[in-house]
């Protein structure tokens, strides 16, 4: 029970506990980040003024998990945007923009123009017959797929027909179990008088293995929504508002409309609003949009810095060669919150003028990579540990000394790199160690993870590098061990070794 957990700020709140099954995870998602205290705070302000972040550090420092936290802490969206079919120039879609009260709205007539469903046995009998649920002989109910009655074996109802040349054919049909298709009727027509005395007319349809009852109201709304059907949701308004655009095509990061072979024709093609797809940059909109390694991305960056100024982007079919390049949809909206991230060494390569938009409208944060040994952030430690489990989901709970195991790890990690009296921000590969520890309490069948396991799990997480140095002395001999003949021929460094063995020995 989370009553009965403990909101760890100090060593000393640790110390006293069984296992990190005790510790209280935060709930804002802000909370569960270790160290970035600079990062956390403007991520905090980021969220509330809608600023820009670009996060630049090594992998494995928690930059996505500060992206994501930002888009947990926004408003919910208030937009949905759908596509339109445009009568007068079906390749220019409309754009709808539909508020939360109008889409709620919206919602509501569709609840209210399903209608009542009934088990056959509440509907009329004359309904149920028609339909095909009651067989008309000994009054047992069925599924109108059943053609003969399972407990009397008779036909359940009298296929129209009968008395035609076709009747004979049914019938050869069914003796034969062949299904000629469901019994009765899909839909049956009748009216009913209400308490003051006006006649009313309810439908009745087969809905599976219930009966739904239309009432007139009911069949308005239906109406009503079929006059609206001409439209395309292309971002809900009940949407993730996290939106990962790594690595993305450019398909992926701006939209396109899918190819069609029949061109939009009336009759055999799908209209061009139903193939309009929306970009990462749409999906985002009132959102979060997170780049990570964003150079990479190239010379999609422009189109990024536009969409961010403008806060719309069009949408348009991206291949020459598609019919759905002569489709677009105008000013789709695409106001995201952009968290971009990269390595120190390519800051270089992100396009001056996005970088100037997100400092203009926003925050550059080198993020940390370790963080003060103290009695705070080693409770914080644990408080990582307890979060990682539970996100694996797969792995038991650790105890305070495998716990104090993962410390002493984090700090020997941290002063190889270079940071003293530190524990290491690198957490992601400190998580390997962690789900590794776990992975040996499970095949063990241990209650919690033991400081044993940890130990013992270093040696499985140790980076293949190290561990061709371990076996072999050097990377450089570890590699002469293993490369081909043919490798060693177009190496430069066995051309240089070669040459000096060969001026040795002669």
């Amino acid at each position: 029970m989370e009553e009965n957990k403990t909101l760890v700020n100090e060593w000393d709140d640790v110390k006293d506990l069984e296992s990190t099954a005790d510790i209280l995870i935060p709930s804002d998602p802000l909370d569960r980040v270790l160290g970035q205290e600079e990062a956390i705070t403007l991520a905090k302000i980021a969220a509330v003024q809608r600023r820009n972040l670009l996060l630049v550090g090594p992998p494995g420092t928690g930059k996505s998990m500060i992206a994501r936290a930002i888009s947990m802490n926004l408003p919910h969206a208030h937009e949905e945007i759908r596509v339109v079919h445009n009568p007068e120039n079906p390749e220019r879609p409309f754009l709808d923009i539909l508020d939360s009260a109008k889409v709620d709205s919206e919602a509501k007539e569709i609840k209210e123009s399903i209608g009542k469903l009934l088990d056959p046995p509440n509907a009329p009998k004359n309904v149920s017959e028609r339909l095909g649920y009651l067989c008309k002989n000994c009054g047992m109910y069925s599924e109108p797929t059943d053609i003969t009655c399972p407990q009397c074996g008779k036909a359940k109802i009298e296929r129209a027909g009968g008395n035609t040349p076709f009747g004979d054919i049914f019938g050869m049909l069914e003796s034969a179990g062949i299904s000629a298709g469901p019994v009765g009727k899909e839909r049956v027509n009748t009216t009913r008088i209400l308490a003051d005395g006006t006649e009313e007319t309810v439908v009745f349809e087969r809905a599976g293995d219930k009966i739904r009852m239309l009432d007139t109201k009911a069949l308005q709304k239906r109406n009503s929504l079929n006059k609206k059907s001409n439209a395309k949701t292309l971002v809900k308004i009940d949407r993730d508002p996290f939106v990962m655009a790594t690595g993305a095509s450019e398909t992926e990061l701006l939209g396109d409309v899918r190819h069609d072979p029949y061109g939009g024709h009336d009759k055999l093609g799908t209209p061009a609003y139903q193939r309009v797809i929306p970009g990462a940059i749409h999906e985002a909109h009132e959102g979060v949009l997170f780049v990570d390694e964003i150079s990479h991305l190239g010379s999609l960056q422009r189109f990024i810095l536009t969409a961010m100024q403008d806060k719309k982007f069009p949408i348009t079919g991206r291949n020459p060669q598609s019919s759905g390049a002569s489709v677009k949809v105008e000013n789709v909206p695409c106001d995201f919150i952009l968290v971009a991230a990269c390595n120190l060494q390519d800051l270089e390569n992100i396009l001056s003028p996005l970088r100037s938009r997100i400092i203009g409208n926003g925050y550059e944060v080198l993020v940390d990579v370790a963080m003060p040994d103290n009695s705070h952030n080693r409770a914080k430690y644990a408080q990582f540990v307890a979060q990682e489990i539970v996100m694996d989901g797969h792995i038991p709970h650790a105890s305070i000394e495998a716990v104090e195991e993962v410390i002493s790890e984090g700090k020997k990690r941290a002063k190889a790199d270079g940071q003293l009296n530190s524990l290491t921000l690198r957490l992601r590969e400190l998580g390997g160690l962690i789900r590794a520890a776990g992975d040996l309490a499970v095949m063990e069948k241990t209650e919690f993870i033991t400081a044993d396991q940890v130990q013992r799990a270093k040696k499985r997480s140790t980076p293949v590098e190290d561990q061709i140095k371990a076996r072999y002395g050097s990377y450089q001999k570890g590699m002469s061990h293993d490369i081909s003949d043919a490798q060693k021929q177009k190496s430069e460094y066995y051309l240089q070794n070669d040459t000096v063995s060969d001026q040795m020995f002669n």
